[in-house]
């Protein structure tokens, strides 16, 4: 499904700033896999999700979807494959914009373009049956403004447009680390509900370290751009907090340092 190969990235290269943010990462995802990635500030989680978004281009390596390479592609021509969610709720949404406009250009992304209604009769009743999945009441408020839904809201929102076209892969960055813990843990269970209903492959990264134990089936600790631990399913099981940082300080030699670690 999803494949990196000795995939690298150097940030100012021969400058006194330069930084390794990925060294030849290797790492492939099976379909319906739900990967979650923990790591300290730096590590190269989000350039990882740079790179196979196509935000970023890799200076040495391949990145393919169902055996094709994709890494020379522009992240556009790659969104027709991925859907992404970020940890900014202001982020994948237009807030000048009404739910049911956004929701419109997400459900056309993967779609063929042509002259005509962006919103017809039967793709309203299609969204209000999507939005009704959240259990938010914004199927009754598709003239309503995004701008003007609350943080919790909006990433459901986002949770929603980014999956409700089924695409092969699930990018989420840090999605639920800007919410207060209620909305956290709504945008959680969400998650966990489209995810296993939808069978989509997904990469998950969270500073949260009950919640990458917790969600999924695989597990990637990583360290100065490198992959430094995989955890699978049935190991995955056993794993616990205090475990997982014991690991952790094993392996790269020093502690996760990184204030925004939340132990759970």
């Amino acid at each position: 499904m999803l494949e990196l190969t000795q995939v690298s990235k150097v940030f100012f290269p021969g400058s006194p700033d330069e930084k390794v943010a990925l060294a030849g990462i290797d790492l492939a995802l099976k379909p319906g896999d739900f990967v979650t990635i923990i790591g300290s500030n730096g590590a190269g989680k989000s350039t990882l999700m740079n790179m196979i978004s196509g935000v970023l281009t890799p200076d040495v390596g391949e990145v393919r979807i169902d055996g094709n390479p994709v890494h020379q592609l522009p992240e556009y021509k790659r969104s027709r494959w991925i859907g992404r969610v970020f940890q900014d709720p202001m982020a994948g949404t237009a807030p000048n914009m009404t739910i049911e406009e956004n929701l419109a250009i997400a459900y056309a992304r993967n779609k063929r373009r042509g002259l005509g209604f962006g919103v017809t009769r039967a793709k309203r009743r299609f969204f209000q049956e999507q939005l009704g999945r959240l259990n938010l009441r914004l199927e009754n408020r598709l003239k309503a403004k995004v701008g003007q839904l609350s943080g919790g809201e909006r990433q459901a929102l986002s949770l929603l447009m980014a999956t409700f076209t089924q695409p092969q892969i699930l990018l989420l960055d840090e999605h639920t680390a800007a919410l207060d813990p209620a909305r956290a843990e709504l945008v959680t269970r969400l998650t966990e509900s489209i995810v296993r209903e939808m069978k989509l492959t997904t990469l998950m990264v969270t500073h949260n370290m009950e919640q990458a134990i917790r969600l999924g089936n695989r597990l990637i600790m990583m360290d100065k751009g490198r992959i430094i631990l995989e955890v699978g399913e049935d190991r995955k099981k056993e794993l616990t907090v205090e475990r997982l940082l014991r690991e952790f300080e094993s392996i790269s030699g020093h502690k996760m340092a990184d204030d925004r670690v939340v132990l759970g």
